[in-house]
């Protein structure tokens, strides 16, 4: 599938719900920024520009390793978008109703980190085409929870064979928008975001979801 194509069902997708993206972006824009400095604001005893303490560190990484399910349960709204499942924004937080799943995604978004990091020690490059070969973990882990956290990094990796210079490009595509947001002090990335997330999930979706049904097919066809 051409990237025009993937970028023309996102938007056909968004129609009628962009309202929710909007909504989504700006309580992603809350959680990810306004609460940890209200709460690092706190714990300073004010707007203190000096040397964060020890305290205040940890509560940053405790803050942010709990977003994670949050930032996947996003993955998994544009998905159910692009699916047609009509999501709603509390379908974001459902994730954390179920503990194991949270503890999963958070173990699959550390180990997915350390592997990027170890490669990125070689030299940037490979750390970028790896990020991209790991890109589909949370949206298989979405369709395949039996996969173990190994098993859904290793299938990423392996659906993306030949897909990583597409997926990058149409990261690319996007530049133009995000240039065009900085005029707007950052206010298009509230329409930018849904777009783009939209974009990601219709790639998997139409491109690596659609293995799945190639792989029965070759099953039914040996049997």
């Amino acid at each position: 599938m051409k990237i025009s194509e993937i970028k023309r069902q996102s938007l056909e997708s968004l129609k009628g719900s962009w309202g929710l993206g909007v909504l989504l972006s700006f309580i992603m824009f809350i959680i990810y920024y306004i609460f940890p400095s209200i709460v690092e604001i706190i714990l300073s005893g004010g707007f203190n520009q000096g040397e964060k303490s020890t305290g205040v560190k940890v509560v940053n990484l405790i803050i942010s390793i709990l977003q994670i399910p949050f930032s996947i349960g996003v993955y998994w709204f544009y998905l159910s978008l692009v699916r047609k499942n009509n999501p709603q924004i509390s379908n974001v937080f459902s994730v954390y109703k179920d503990g194991k799943t949270s503890i999963k995604l958070i173990g699959a978004s550390i180990l997915q980190g350390i592997f990027i990091f170890l490669w990125s020690l070689l030299l940037i490059i490979p750390g970028i085409i790896k990020s991209i070969a790991y890109s589909q973990t949370f949206y298989l882990l979405r369709d395949h929870p039996e996969y173990t956290i190994l098993e859904a990094i290793t299938e990423s990796r392996r659906r993306m064979d030949g897909l990583k210079w597409k997926y990058f490009l149409l990261g690319l595509s996007f530049i133009g928008w995000g240039i065009l947001c900085v005029f707007t002090l950052g206010i298009g990335l509230l329409w930018l975001v849904p777009y783009v997330s939209t974009a990601m999930a219709t790639f998997y979706n139409e491109v690596i979801y659609s293995q799945d049904a190639d792989t029965s097919d070759k099953a039914t066809i040996i049997k």
